[in-house]
């Protein structure tokens, strides 16, 4: 089943730096949840391994990514990755990067993915993959911004603030990574099946009071 990705955030860092580090596979690994650099073959070949966790079930996929471009004139990097799993279950996937610099000095990342995947994690069905997808994506924004980003000033009252002026509470909203190196699945879910559950009562009321509001 393949299933398509795309995110968009921004870091409060200078496009070059951003650059660099998406070219550094030591830096970015250490942001990406349950991911181990095992080998560097070349500047543009890696060996890593992914560990998940789902419930008292422990899988492993190992594999490789591949740099198949790098575009430094548009800031543009593109990759192809494939894994497998110890059950027997296979990831096949290519993904692009693209970095624009911001007017304020940030730089703006969009990517894009589409991942061919087989095997149990399947059984969870699209939707929820998807879902899950968009948690493990936070978790990486939230590493890398604190990676790139400047440490925040003190604000008057003692509280610190955001890398952009923004509360130290906003960022909260972002789930925390886990304490150890493997995704916990489980809880992701979780948070993911919340969301829809609140999001589909937003709807059931917000239709009922718009059908009141037209019957008056």
């Amino acid at each position: 089943m393949a299933i398509e990705i795309k995110e968009t955030f921004q870091v409060g860092a200078p496009i070059d730096e951003v650059w660099r580090f998406l070219l550094d596979p030591h830096q970015v690994v250490t942001c990406m949840p349950g991911a181990r650099l095992d080998e560097v073959v070349d500047e543009r070949t890696f060996h890593g391994t992914i560990t998940v966790k789902v419930g008292a079930i422990t899988t492993r996929y190992q594999g490789k990514v591949m740099l198949t471009e790098i575009d430094a004139g548009v800031r543009r990097l593109q990759m192809v990755a494939e894994g497998r799993e110890t059950g027997g279950g296979t990831a096949k996937g290519t993904m692009e990067s693209t970095l624009r610099a911001l007017p304020e000095g940030g730089t703006e990342i969009v990517g894009t993915a589409v991942v061919d995947l087989t095997g149990r994690i399947m059984q969870v069905g699209r939707g929820m993959i998807q879902g899950v997808s968009h948690q493990l994506f936070l978790q990486f924004v939230r590493k890398t911004k604190d990676r790139l980003e400047p440490a925040a000033p003190a604000a008057p009252d003692g509280s610190a603030a955001g890398a952009r002026g923004a509360p130290a509470a906003a960022a909260a909203q972002v789930p925390a990574a886990p304490a150890d190196d493997a995704i916990r699945i489980v809880p992701i879910v979780l948070r993911v099946m919340w969301t829809a559950i609140v999001r589909f009562f937003r709807r059931l009321f917000g239709r009922r009071s718009g059908s009141r509001g037209a019957g008056s």
